[in-house]
C-alpha cells in the first residue's frame, strides 16, 4: 500500500464493499469536492507557478483518482486532505518529469518561411555555378553570361560584345570546358 492512499482495509475494485451504495459514494465525492477543491486548488496553484489552467487540470485529475479509489477511502479515518495533497503533488511531479523527458516543442511556423526543397536545391546549384564562374577568365565569364544566362544567340552576343560570331562560338566551347572543370573541382558531376 502506498503512502498517498488513505484506506482502512483493501476492498474489491467493484465498489460493493466499503461505503456501500453508489448514492453514498456520490455524496462522499460531492462532500469531498466542496470541502477540499478550493484549498487543493490554492496548493496546486503554488506548485505550478500560478498557471491556473494547469492547476485546474491537476485538481481535476486528483479528484478523478479519488473517485476511482472511493471504495478504498475511509472518511471516518479523519481528513482526506493530506491524501489529496499528496496525490496532487505527485501528479505535478510526474508532469514535470514527463516534460523534462520529452524534447521541447518548437513553433513550426518559422519552417514555413524556408524555401521549398526544390528552391533550396536550385539556390545551392546557382551559388556553386556562380562560384565556379569566378574561376573563369573575364572573356570566358562574359561569353557564358551573354549566351547562357541572358539567353542570347551567338549572333546576338557577337553584336552585343562587338566581336565576330565565330569567336563567340569558339569562346563558348572553351568557356564551357573550363566551367565543367571548375564545377568538377567543387564536386559537381554531370
Amino acid at each position: 500500500m502506498r503512502n498517498d492512499e488513505v484506506v482502512t482495509e483493501e476492498h474489491p475494485v467493484d465498489g460493493t464493499a466499503g461505503h456501500g451504495t453508489r448514492a453514498s459514494d456520490e455524496e462522499l465525492m460531492r462532500a469531498l469536492y466542496h470541502e477540499h477543491a478550493g484549498p487543493l486548488f490554492g496548493f496546486v496553484l503554488h506548485l505550478v507557478a500560478g498557471d491556473r489552467q494547469r492547476a485546474e487540470d491537476v485538481v481535476q485529475e486528483t479528484l478523478v483518482r479519488a473517485w476511482r479509489n472511493i471504495h478504498r477511502l475511509d472518511p471516518a479515518a479523519g481528513s482526506l486532505r493530506p491524501w489529496l495533497v499528496t496525490v496532487a503533488r505527485r501528479i505535478v511531479i510526474d508532469e514535470h518529469r514527463s516534460a523534462r523527458a520529452r524534447p521541447r516543442e518548437v513553433d513550426a511556423s518559422a519552417l514555413e518561411l524556408l524555401p521549398a526543397e526544390d528552391e533550396l536545391d536550385r539556390a545551392l546549384r546557382m551559388m556553386t555555378v556562380a562560384d565556379a564562374l569566378g574561376d573563369l577568365s573575364p572573356a570566358h565569364r562574359e561569353i557564358i553570361v551573354e549566351t547562357y544566362l541572358k539567353g542570347r544567340t551567338a549572333n546576338e552576343a557577337a553584336a552585343e560584345l562587338d566581336i565576330p560570331a565565330g569567336t563567340v562560338r569558339s569562346r563558348v566551347f572553351y568557356a564551357l570546358r573550363s566551367l565543367r572543370l571548375a564545377l568538377e573541382e567543387r564536386g559537381v558531376t554531370s
